[in-house]
């Protein structure tokens, strides 16, 4: 689902299964924890605490990458009753969950992800984070005296199953494209290290081994493009990626990856807390946005982090320098001022 013009739109009032203490309890099922550490290491905390400050008690589970899971997860939550759902999708589970709550009465908010079916999106400019990591592989060519038009450069993007993919690579293609660079190869999109590199090392292979720069939709994925960079001694090609989690800083530190987007965590937990409790009070709710289906989204906008600018992570309390300076890093760490 793309992005329709701005608009205002209002909200309702929630309603829940099991009464007064089911209306006081918000349900959150996250996605997995391999497609990005920040799940469980930023997203539950932000969201746990942002409730409880308002009163509300929140009930944070993780579908560990398990379709069947995550029905099941819910399935559990709405026998004890929800005020509201928080849902992250993952390949498509949160749809058919957003039903069940729905004719319940319990409005479903969509997370980080959006999908069918939900009352609103919260997350962060999805194309906005595709075109800084495509304009990231723009200004990494021109850095390297590369013709943009002429340049072999890799399209490593996300799961097909998730919308935001599809954003990603609409925000990256624009900025790219507008250069006049075209995919040399796009393997089928992933979000999984492991897979990346397989996918990124076929892909080279099919090159005969030429590659000038690789955007990649995000730092996990990115670092399983880079250890097929490093196996093969290619250096300097332009490596996109977003989250900034610690591995994405590191490889940015050391010149592996050019940049990252930053998405701080808090802020699009905030938004999501902020329409979860004016929902469960039964006040209105505005978005900033709709999407293609006319879905209320509110967004949050990102920001690029190179190495010079790393340190404003640490700052937001999103990594810490002891975490990003160890080994190789620590004099990377010096130079950049990362303390």
């Amino acid at each position: 689902m793309l992005l329709a013009g701005c608009s205002g739109a209002g909200g309702g009032t929630s309603s829940s299964a099991g009464g007064d203490a089911a209306g006081k309890r918000a349900c959150v099922i996250l996605p997995d924890t391999a497609s990005s550490p920040r799940w469980e290491n930023f997203d539950r905390k932000y969201l746990t605490e942002g409730l409880a400050a308002a009163g509300f008690t929140a009930d944070v589970q993780n579908a560990g990458g398990d379709t069947s899971k995550y029905a099941t997860l819910a399935d559990q939550q709405l026998t004890k009753g929800c005020g509201v759902m928080i849902l992250t999708d993952y390949q498509g589970a949160a749809v058919g969950v957003a039903k069940k709550a729905k004719a319940q009465g319990i409005p479903v908010i969509a997370y980080d992800r959006s999908f069918a079916g939900s009352d609103y999106y919260v997350s962060f400019d999805n194309v906005q984070v595709g075109k800084l990591e495509g304009q990231t592989i723009v200004d990494g060519l021109k850095a390297a005296n590369k013709n943009a038009a002429t340049a072999t450069v890799v399209y490593m993007g996300g799961d097909p199953t998730d919308n935001n993919a599809a954003m990603f690579r609409k925000g990256a293609n624009d900025a790219m494209s507008a250069a006049g660079i075209k995919p040399a190869a796009e393997p089928t999109g992933v979000w999984d290290q492991a897979k990346s590199a397989t996918n990124f090392e076929q892909a080279l292979t099919s090159l005969g081994g030429k590659v000038d720069a690789v955007w990649v939709a995000n730092d996990t994925n990115a670092a399983g493009v880079i250890s097929i960079l490093q196996k093969n001694n290619l250096k300097g090609v332009p490596v996109s990626g977003q989250d900034a989690n610690v591995a994405g800083l590191q490889n940015i530190l050391l010149g592996w990856q050019t940049a990252t987007v930053y998405k701080p965590v808090k802020l699009e937990a905030t938004a999501a807390v902020d329409v979860a409790v004016k929902l469960l009070k039964g006040e209105t709710v505005t978005a900033d946005q709709k999407l293609a289906d006319g879905t209320p989204y509110i967004s949050v906008t990102p920001v690029l982090v190179t190495a010079k600018t790393v340190q404003t992570v640490v700052d937001a309390g999103d990594a810490s320098a002891a975490e990003i300076c160890t080994g190789a890093v620590a004099a990377a760490c010096t130079t950049y001022g990362v303390k």
